[in-house]
């Protein structure tokens, strides 16, 4: 029994799944009081946030807010999750290369991890408990 929990012959799908989805729970909700810190800020943080695309403070700030909330509330469900996870990677990818540029690493620190996990889980996909998987299920039995 030990054995077979230690060095199993095969992935556990079920288990796996079930990691993922606490996985995407956990950065999920993180990343949504980042989004709800900003939102809550709103008026104070439009006129004085980056703009490293040159849309504008208030656009910047704005499409940050998508990302961290509409976007990790998407990732944490699993609905639409690889495209949900972009406007993600691409907020994390400005955050650590621009943004925190001339910072040091402990300053860049929580972009790398919020990447790293965003493109991890990009690849890995969402498992047995996402909405995106009801979807196809629904539709490969019609």
């Amino acid at each position: 029994m030990i054995q077979k929990f230690l060095f199993p012959s095969k992935p556990d799908a079920t288990g796996f799944s079930l990691f993922i989805l606490g996985f995407r729970i956990l950065f999920g909700v993180l990343m949504i009081t980042h989004g709800m810190q900003k939102w809550d800020n709103f008026d104070a943080m439009s006129s004085a946030f980056p703009d490293p695309l040159g849309v504008g403070s208030t656009v910047s700030l704005s499409l940050a807010i998508f990302a961290e909330v509409i976007c990790s509330v998407a990732f944490i469900l699993g609905a639409l999750y690889r495209l949900a996870l972009i406007p993600l990677i691409f907020t994390m990818v400005i955050a650590f290369f621009v943004i925190h540029a001339a910072d040091p690493f402990s300053a860049k620190e929580p972009a790398f991890i919020y990447l790293m996990v965003y493109l991890m889980t990009y690849i890995s996909g969402p498992g047995k408990f996402a909405v995106d998987r009801l979807l196809v299920t629904k539709k490969r039995s019609r």
